[in-house]
């Protein structure tokens, strides 16, 4: 008889053990069980914004749940990146990552975060090229042009950006550092303003986001000379690249997903197989080749590797371009 109550009892006992192994399993297979919460550290209207709101609503589709987008620009997107790496990692408020979270890592002397250890990568969207742009006014039409200008006229071109750091300043101090030329950087507090000054002649020299340059390129407003990335763009396909005359030169603006660090494996998982469906679906590729954006399908790991190179590359030009915030 006490065999039997003994037996039972041992039974009963890791039946209870395994409760919580059942609940969690379930738990993760049941998410998401209520909206989930996109950060991004820009306004709305920009790239971000709208590569936020695309993968929110297909997710909201894919996953039975509302995917929230919420804007949280300043402090050079470190208020949303603080906001979203302080958040319970439980899978319901996700971080939309950006450049200026590689190239913060040396931008800042001093982060109440490290974005590298602190986040849990989840799967990359997509990048898309600048593009090299002079007013109309300049007697610049190729990239070897616009180098032997520059020397002949050192310091006299201004080259506009959307503000130190940023991937259109990065961009053009990586130009400079693989050339030797000198231009004025003038920064801007967003990219709207230092395009309408290009546009007025103002400025001489961008490298604009392709998806808010491209139409001005079109239309002559602006000349287009080449664009940043290793393929061509099929948006501006008669533009060169920048690498045909500079070896090794890349630089573009890139998206992707993470969640604060200790979000369940399961969850992470579900979220990356979501984002990877997403980006083979016929419609999603259509939008994005609106703006001339390649896709970044892969694992969790595969997007992590980018930030972590990325991170590498830009500190190298933030250092050697000697930026600082404003």
């Amino acid at each position: 008889m006490m065999k039997i109550q003994r037996r039972q009892f041992l039974q009963l006992a890791a039946g209870v053990a395994a409760v919580p192994l059942t609940a969690a399993s379930a738990s993760a297979q049941a998410y998401p069980s209520r909206p989930v919460r996109l950060v991004i550290g820009y306004t709305p209207g920009g790239s971000a914004d709208l590569t936020a709101r695309l993968m929110g609503q297909w997710l909201s589709e894919k996953l039975g749940q509302s995917f929230v987008i919420e804007n949280r620009p300043g402090g050079g997107t470190n208020i949303a990146t603080e906001q979203a790496l302080r958040a319970t990692p439980d899978g319901y408020t996700l971080l939309l990552v950006a450049p200026a979270n590689a190239i913060n890592a040396t931008l800042y002397d001093k982060l109440p975060f490290d974005f590298m250890k602190e986040m849990e990568p989840i799967a990359g969207i997509i990048r898309f090229p600048n593009v090299v742009v002079v007013h109309p006014s300049l007697p610049i039409k190729t990239i070897p042009e616009l180098i032997a200008y520059a020397k002949a006229n050192p310091g006299k071109l201004n080259m506009a950006s959307s503000g130190n750091g940023s991937t259109i300043h990065m961009s053009g101090e990586l130009f400079k550092m693989l050339t030797g030329i000198n231009m004025q950087h003038v920064p801007y507090r967003g990219g709207a303003p230092a395009l309408t000054d290009m546009l007025s002649g103002q400025m001489h020299v961008m490298f604009d986001n392709l998806p808010t340059c491209a139409e001005h390129v079109k239309s002559g407003k602006l000349r287009g000379l080449a664009v940043t990335s290793t393929t061509r763009s099929d948006v501006l396909p008669d533009l060169p690249l920048v690498a045909d005359f500079l070896p090794g030169y890349e630089a573009s603006a890139w998206y992707g997903l993470a969640a604060p660090k200790g979000t369940p494996a399961e969850i992470v998982d579900r979220l990356n197989k979501a984002v990877n469906e997403i980006l083979a679906d016929p419609k999603a590729k259509a939008r994005f080749a609106e703006i001339g954006a390649i896709l970044l399908p892969g694992s969790p790991a595969d997007f992590g590797k980018l930030v972590a190179d990325e991170t590498d590359k830009w500190g190298k030009v933030v250092k050697f371009a000697g930026a600082k915030v404003d």
